[in-house]
């Protein structure tokens, strides 16, 4: 059977998700984990490639099995033999042809930005400081100027291929002081892109960039005008959606 599977990790140790010979990846430790409990060498799909120290809180994964009890009694196993940094949320029995990359309609995904003048030793591996004020109004404004199908090459590149083009379904600001939330959701995502889009908007906050400057940038299509890409380990998938969910 197909099982279909919701998965969180802290990424702060990991080499992405996919599989790579250079270091461990979650991919790695999710599959070693099904062989221990199910006695099968079991090659699982994913919704999304996160890369090096990204977090993720919805990653979906697929896989075959051929587990004779009951899916309850899978979730408890795998949880009880992964690492502390790796979770298994849900499982659910799958189409035998779900593929939960091809599948999905959108992915969303949340940078955290601390914003405090002094660093918060706690917040370290989840978020992104940031010691001088930002203008949150500025930067969301900026946001604004990001939803829509538009050509998305200067703030990123695709992972195979050459289309650039994306649709972003919504994107935004949410400020909980000293907590700086940026959501955005979209049809895929360009390599890197969510991190050059907040690199860029927080010149912006910072005042370093005017809020039509975005567009402008947007629509160069010119990757040395975007902003510096902010580190990865602000950055959490957080859902991916799929035609049933609507």
């Amino acid at each position: 059977m197909r099982v279909r599977a919701v998965v969180a990790y802290d990424g702060t140790n990991y080499q992405g998700f996919q599989r790579q010979t250079n270091g461990p990846t979650v991919q790695e430790v999710l599959e070693r984990a099904l062989e221990r409990v199910t006695g099968e060498r079991i090659t699982i799909l994913a919704a999304g490639r996160t890369d090096t120290g990204v977090h993720a809180e919805g990653q979906v994964i697929a896989f075959d099995t051929e587990w004779k009890h009951s899916l309850t009694a899978l979730l408890r196993a795998l949880n009880a033999v992964l690492p502390p940094d790796v979770a298994v949320r849900e499982v659910a029995p799958a189409p035998p042809d779900f593929h939960p990359r091809y599948d999905a309609i959108s992915r969303c995904y949340r940078y955290t930005i601390y914003n405090h003048p002094i660093r918060s030793p706690l917040a370290r591996r989840t978020s992104f400081h940031v010691a001088w004020p930002l203008d949150v109004a500025a930067m969301q404004a900026a946001a604004a100027l990001l939803v829509g199908e538009h050509d998305f090459a200067a703030f990123g590149t695709p992972p195979k291929g050459e289309n650039t083009v994306r649709r972003v379904l919504r994107a935004g600001w949410r400020s909980e002081p000293p907590w700086l939330y940026f959501d955005i959701e979209a049809n895929a995502f360009l390599y890197r892109m969510v991190r050059t889009m907040v690199g860029t908007m927080i010149r912006v906050g910072l005042g370093r960039l005017p809020v039509e400057a975005v567009r402008e940038i947007l629509v160069s299509g010119d990757r040395r005008r975007a902003g510096p890409a902010v580190p990865p380990h602000g950055l959490c998938l957080m859902a991916v959606r799929y035609p049933e969910e609507l």
